[in-house]
């Protein structure tokens, strides 16, 4: 898997300096897909999976979760400021020396044993898209494209309720990233302690609808969008943490890199149709139609997880 990683690192970094040199858009967008070819977060969640013991996978898919959230926050925070020194070729310079960073750390990482027995074929292909796979690869689908949906609309809130000013919004998104934090912590304990798995995903996926329901009805001031805000990311830092879990405990070790990448193919056509499509019902509705589709959809979700199995062993052998 180390190889992989080193060949997506390169093909991101190269994106980054192709968006960074460039003067017309068309090889800013050329760029772009060259760093989506260098997407590794399969190969990555495999590898944690092949690392950790599976009694402390859920442990390290709660921390790296955690991260995930943070860096989303911290781009928020992180990225107009870089932007207003540097410009935008700035932001992809900034892009360009995480790759590199990120080289030097693969490069720290264990070697894994290989795994010999595995053969690529279409039906090998058919046993990861078996019912509890697909709806864990919908779950992360509908999970990314909430809150794809959600942050299209997010700074539009703030201004228009005059909730805060857009350059200080780290005052609002950097205490709800840290109390999500510490709400999260008993949801996994629950879930992997008392084997409630699908209760507490079940528990995360209406609280996350909730949240949705609170944006669309209530009159937002600052105190008030930083509880909703908070109740968000515990569901959405809950639900991200168990899912690669329970991913790599339903797959099993031979396809469990195949099983990944398919989960997180799924992940980006989220974040691709939450904002697109949140963006056009936005243009051609309103802001407050944006959350009527996101909690449709948080219905939906909830529906297809309610016939997910309680039995966390892998279904393949």
């Amino acid at each position: 898997r180390k190889p992989l990683l080193y060949i997506g690192l390169c093909l991101f970094f190269l994106g980054s300096i192709l968006a960074a040199i460039s003067t017309d858009i068309i090889y800013v967008i050329a760029g772009r897909a060259l760093q989506g070819g260098g997407a590794i977060s399969a190969v990555l969640m495999a590898l944690l999976a092949d690392s950790v013991s599976e009694e402390n996978r859920s442990k390290a898919n709660a921390f790296v979760g955690f991260q995930i959230g943070l860096a989303f926050m911290l781009s928020l925070l992180i990225g107009p400021t870089i932007a207003s020194m540097t410009g935008l070729s700035g932001i992809f310079w900034s892009i360009a020396l995480l790759s590199v960073i990120s080289m030097s750390i693969v490069a720290s990482l264990p070697h894994t044993k290989p795994i010999n027995y595995y053969r690529l074929s279409t039906q090998e292909f058919k046993k990861i898209l078996n019912p509890r796979l697909l709806r864990l690869d919908f779950s992360v689908f509908t999970l990314h494209l909430m809150l794809t949906s959600t942050f299209i609309v997010m700074p539009l809130i703030l201004v228009e309720n005059n909730i805060i000013n857009i350059a200080e919004n780290w005052k609002l998104y950097l205490p709800a990233m840290v109390m999500s934090f510490v709400g999260m912590v008993p949801l996994i304990i629950l879930a992997e302690k008392l084997q409630k798995t699908k209760l507490i995903l079940l528990i995360s996926i209406a609280l996350l609808m909730i949240s949705q329901l609170l944006f669309y009805e209530l009159k937002l001031n600052f105190n008030i969008f930083l509880a909703v805000l908070t109740l968000f990311f515990i569901a959405f830092n809950t639900i991200e943490a168990i899912l690669p879990s329970l991913l790599s405990r339903t797959a099993s070790t031979s396809k469990r890199g195949l099983a990944m990448g398919v989960f997180s193919t799924s992940q980006f056509l989220g974040t691709f149709f939450g904002g697109a499509i949140g963006g056009l019902i936005y243009d051609i509705f309103s802001l407050n139609s944006v959350f009527l589709f996101t909690i449709f959809m948080a219905i939906i979700w909830w529906l297809v997880m309610l016939t997910l199995p309680q039995n966390n062993n892998s279904t393949e052998k």
